[in-house]
């Protein structure tokens, strides 16, 4: 079967602490509640600088520069043994500071929403132009455009016209709503889009420079994100994708919005594989953007451990999906686990639906797939809070299926584990860490000859909408490419052979 390849990835993190402090998880329920809490005072004296948080290895892990097999080699806590040498350039993508970050969000900003001090747009539309991968994007003008006064941009916050933008604790603009009474375009809902949408610019940018891909190759983009965007009669509505795509100089290129959750990524990979596969586009790119809610969910904890804030990180990717060139591994589409409506919510009938049934579908045990890619949570980030090693949890569920269908010995449970697992190293962005931050490493270990296939796993809580009790789940293999398997004759020796026979079979025929 002429299977879709996975031709790239680009990732991008950005630190948002200014975001954390006043728009995380942990500021609009607890301040809503008690601005004044213990919590809310203490947690600015838990920030990390930027420096801090690009020499984080988990950070380091998720832009490629240290693989998750080296993460493991690495003493834990990780934020006590910092890469001293660390770059926030790397092998997929980039760590942004927050000051360009809101310089992006005004370069995105196709509304005049985004209203910045004029020291401070000067001071980032500066670094932004010097940019390796971000000058000359579309809509840079934008950076000349708009310039207001702090006390403006103050009134504006005050008299709740606007949202306000910090940086190092100081007001630096705000982004002001998109209607008068509309309250799916107001100021809150507008900065949380305008976010998702500027980090996944970013990381599709990074794709573009980090692959190679030209931008009017792409056909199709599908963004999988966790906000909405819309107007009160229709929320929701989209177009998250073309809105990216616009502002990269994607012209050929349409797209649309995937959401279920935190499996929402392990769908548009799906989706995207079909629309290759079926032949109605070429070029796919799925991506996804940041979202500020998931900032500081557990940052109550950590600050009462005496821990830095460590969720301060947005997280954004984007992954080509192309056609078959016999290089690049292929996302065997005739292997798709899914949580079926009847499959039943107990970790080991979820587990059975989306792990074990795709490969008994193509004939292969547990043990034959090298990794597992399930949610890729940093376990720093939720050990804290009680939740556990998430990606551990997964797979040792993973390694007793295998111990049950008799795969493996109940005492080879914790090898296989260490076989087959990797440490989380993503930041807790809901979707983000579901499988996909594994797919550039992946394809990596695949092309390189160090593992033969993964399993990319995307898990999504759909009762969080209050519409049902379902539970979803979403899986996918990455296999090594037939094109690359050595097969023991010398490939370019048979094509001669294959040319001068067809050119003696040409020569007998003119003969008779």
């Amino acid at each position: 079967m002429n299977y879709p390849v996975v031709k790239g990835a680009g990732y991008a993190l950005i630190q948002a602490s200014g975001m954390l402090v006043h728009y995380g998880t942990t500021q609009t329920t607890e301040g809503r509640v008690n601005p004044e809490s213990e919590h809310l005072q203490k947690l600015p004296g838990h920030l990390r600088s930027f420096e801090a948080a690009v020499k984080y290895p988990p950070n380091q892990t998720y832009i490629g520069n240290i693989t998750p097999d080296g993460l493991s080699n690495i003493p834990r806590p990780w934020y006590e043994n910092p890469i001293n040498d660390a770059d926030r350039n790397g092998k997929y993508g980039e760590i942004m500071p927050e000051d360009e970050f809101i310089g992006l969000m005004k370069i995105v900003d196709i509304f005049d929403l985004v209203v910045l001090e004029e020291k401070f747009q000067a001071s980032v539309k500066e670094k932004l132009a010097a940019h390796p991968i971000l000058a000359g994007i579309n809509k840079f003008e934008n950076m000349d455009k708009n310039i207001s006064a702090i006390d403006e941009i103050k009134k504006m916050t005050d008299e709740h016209l606007a949202l306000p933008l910090y940086f190092e604790g100081k007001l630096v603009g705000c982004v002001k709503k998109a209607h008068e009474f509309d309250d799916a375009l107001s100021a809150h809902v507008m900065f949380e889009n305008l976010v998702a949408k500027a980090s996944a610019v970013f990381a599709l940018k990074l794709l573009l420079a980090k692959s190679g891909l030209d931008k009017e190759d792409i056909d199709y983009i599908i963004e999988c994100s966790e906000e909405a965007c819309g107007d009160m009669n229709q929320r929701g509505g989209g177009n998250f994708a073309k809105s990216i795509g616009e502002i990269c100089g994607c012209i050929n290129a349409t797209g649309s919005d995937t959401r279920s959750f935190c499996a929402g990524p392990a769908h548009a990979l799906v989706e995207a594989a079909a629309l290759v596969q079926a032949g109605v586009y070429k070029n796919v790119v799925v991506l996804a953007g940041g979202c500020t809610a998931k900032l500081g969910m557990n940052s109550k904890e950590h600050v009462k451990k005496g821990m830095p804030a460590l969720e301060d990180m947005l997280g954004a990717f984007a992954v080509h999906i192309g056609e078959n060139d016999g290089i690049n591994p292929v996302i065997r589409t005739d292997a798709v686990g899914r949580h079926r409506i009847g499959s039943g919510a107990s970790p080991q009938a979820v587990m059975t639906a989306i792990v074990t049934d795709p490969l008994d579908g193509i004939g292969y045990k547990i043990t034959d797939v090298d990794r597992y890619a399930p949610e890729m949570q940093n376990p720093e980030i939720t050990e804290p809070a009680g939740a556990g090693d998430v990606p551990q949890a997964n797979y040792k569920m993973i390694a007793a299926l295998a111990v049950k269908r008799g795969e493996i010995a109940k005492a080879d449970m914790l090898n296989t584990v260490s076989s087959f697992g990797m440490p989380g190293f993503a930041p807790t962005q809901g979707h983000i860490p579901s499988g996909v931050p594994f797919i550039g490493p992946a394809r990596d270990m695949i092309l390189s000859g160090k593992i033969n296939r993964a399993m990319v796993i995307g898990k999504g809580s759909l009762f969080l909408g209050r519409l049902t009790n379902l539970f979803d789940g979403v899986s996918f293999l990455i296999e090594k490419n037939p094109g690359t398997i050595d097969t023991g004759f010398d490939k370019e020796l048979v094509r001669k052979m294959i040319g001068e026979a067809m050119s003696d079979f040409a020569k007998s025929f003119s003969a008779e």
